[in-house]
């Protein structure tokens, strides 16, 4: 049953204001000395002060909780190429998911550029003004060559959270679902549908968790990817095996699937031939590539995980970016880096092993739940992701060199980010409801 209309929906987005995001100024500017202050002249002294040492540049503005959502709309949710415009209430959307859940200030730059040099030149003269990039729905392969310049020649994170958002998600519940089935990860092999932006981030970030990279199978549209191929972009090209077959060739004796193409791919028949205990994450969005029900009615040993809100196991880049970030920023980090994210990945899974407050149980209609076949990965409105995933984040940036504020003591950072939470969204729960 559908949660809202399509007319409902479109109201939401024009009414009362058009659009999800709006400036507000958190200094007062009511008398003249305010006036003054603000702006001129009083605006010059923070103005030496920066040219004098920038790094006082996230004291005296807002740069350092400022991230900026590029786009292109290139790749656009499940709706593909819309470009920039059509993709704009999206990325509006990710910004109040940054606010919402780690209190991050984000703005949407949605680029009419397609060539990815442009782009990087467009997104590189942004530095001065955001603390951290988050690119957002840009097709592959540029999509991997944009971040991977970005992350090179810029000074602040940058990261495409398509691609590692899903891979951080759903690994985490890899590392949980390797303890439950009592399997080792270098014993695991692996089936990828699709090879687009978030499976090959996602075969990366399983091999840093101990899949063997020769045991990881991955289909794009035309079939398996195999060295036999001429038509291999070389991100896809790291993936090829010697060995040709079909899916459900692939799928016999396999310990996961991972599914980021299509719905109904999957059919009972495939999922029979795997291994005893399968992991099965179907990514498809709104319908995954085999249905929950139908998945768990032929194979009720799997764990199983998908993108949608009403099964278990929900893999939603939501428990992953803003928190990330959120880690990322407080420190003052000069990039997120591979140890950062299976710090954040790591601290979701541990979270699972959590007796779940009743909060949480009062955001999904009382449902309960507990570590296992059926929860093997945090809810999106856990609470304590906030306490968790930050000071994990942070945690690995500092022992990776790469925090330049490093945090004195985490056991006040950890206390005062729920603080802070409740504050930010007390402050946008009584702005929303001037509106009305």
């Amino acid at each position: 049953m559908a949660l809202f209309t399509k007319e409902e929906s479109l109201a939401y987005h024009e009414e009362p204001r058009p659009g999800k995001l709006e400036v507000l100024p958190v200094k007062p500017c009511f008398t003249q000395k305010d006036l003054s202050m603000a702006y001129s002249p009083g605006v010059a002294n923070a103005c030496l002060a920066i040219a004098d040492d920038p790094s006082l540049a996230n004291a005296y503005t807002g740069r350092g909780n400022l991230v900026a959502v590029v786009s292109n709309g290139t790749a656009v949710l499940g709706l593909g190429n819309i470009g920039p415009l059509a993709g704009k209430p999206v990325m509006e959307g990710k910004s109040v998911l940054f606010k919402a859940f780690a209190d991050v200030n984000a703005y949407d730059i949605n680029l009419a550029l397609t060539d990815p040099d442009k782009i990087i030149e467009v997104v590189k003269a942004l530095e001065p003004t955001f603390g951290g990039i988050n690119l957002e729905d840009i097709k592959a392969p540029e999509c991997f060559y944009i971040e991977e310049v970005l992350k090179k020649e810029m000074n602040i994170p940058v990261f495409h959270d398509d691609q590692h958002g899903t891979a951080i998600i759903s690994g985490a519940g890899l590392i949980n679902a390797l303890e439950i089935t009592g399997k080792k990860a270098e014993d695991f092999i692996v089936v990828v549908s699709g090879a687009g932006a978030a499976a090959i981030a996602c075969a990366k970030f399983y091999t840093e968790l101990g899949i063997d990279p020769a045991n990881i199978r991955m289909f794009d549209s035309k079939g398996i990817l195999h060295k036999g191929r001429t038509d291999l972009n070389k991100y896809k090209a790291q993936f090829a095996l010697s060995e040709d077959m079909t899916m459900t060739e692939a799928l016999k004796g396999a310990d996961l699937f991972l599914g980021l193409s299509k719905k109904d791919l999957l059919t009972p028949d495939m999922i029979k031939g795997m291994a005893d205990h399968p992991v099965i994450f179907a990514c498809a969005n709104p319908d995954p590539e085999i249905a929950y029900p139908l998945a768990m009615e032929t194979r009720p040993d799997c764990i199983m995980g998908t993108g949608r809100t009403d099964f278990p196991n929900q893999i939603n880049n939501l428990s992953g970016f803003p928190y990330i970030f959120r880690g990322a920023l407080d420190v003052y980090a000069t990039e997120i880096n591979e140890a950062m994210k299976l710090a954040a990945a790591r601290a979701l899974a541990a979270l699972a092993k959590e007796p779940v407050p009743a909060e949480v149980s009062a955001a999904y209609q009382g449902q309960t739940f507990s570590f296992g076949q059926g929860y093997v990965i945090p809810k999106p409105f856990d609470p304590r992701l906030i306490e968790w995933l930050p000071p994990a984040v942070a945690q690995a940036a500092m022992d990776t060199g790469v925090a330049r504020k490093p945090i004195e003591d985490m056991d006040a950072y950890k206390a005062s980010l729920r603080v802070r939470i409740q504050k930010a969204q007390g402050r946008a729960n009584a702005l929303i409801e001037s509106y009305k």
